[in-house]
């Protein structure tokens, strides 16, 4: 699992290769990641959008913007999470995703949260050591 904090909340990904949904021949490769939002702060937040880099293993990138996640803009009162499952594909059987989600705190303060980028790795990918 990879974790980050920012500003008392935090981010957990986890993610998992779904080898019956890919297809090397074609090259398509699909994971699954569910992302967990802690609120470890003081004040109730909402997540308003959300931005994802995803980068597969020839260093072609995608930018995906917009509101909310899986339809939701969810509202996190302190000790409270909200967790979801979604899915990306890639051309290669590697890459890795980082992002940001925007939130606001019930004040109208707007804010960047950081969500911890993260490997995808399939058993079709060579592993190197750096």
């Amino acid at each position: 699992m990879y974790s980050s904090v920012t500003r008392d909340i935090k981010v957990s990904v986890q993610p998992v290769f779904l080898d019956e949904q890919s297809d090397p021949d074609t090259h398509r490769y699909v994971w699954a990641y569910r992302v967990v939002i802690e609120n470890h702060g003081p004040k109730t937040v909402q997540l308003l959008n959300r931005y994802w880099r995803i980068t597969d293993s020839r260093g072609s990138t995608q930018e995906v913007r917009g509101s909310g996640v899986v339809g939701e803009q969810p509202v996190l009162a302190s000790g409270e999470s909200f967790n979801y499952t979604s899915g990306a594909p890639l051309a290669t059987p590697s890459g890795f995703m980082v992002g940001t989600y925007e939130m606001t705190d019930m004040d109208g303060n707007r804010f960047d949260i950081e969500i911890p980028a993260f490997s995808l790795d399939s058993p079709h990918s060579k592993r190197t050591l750096n």
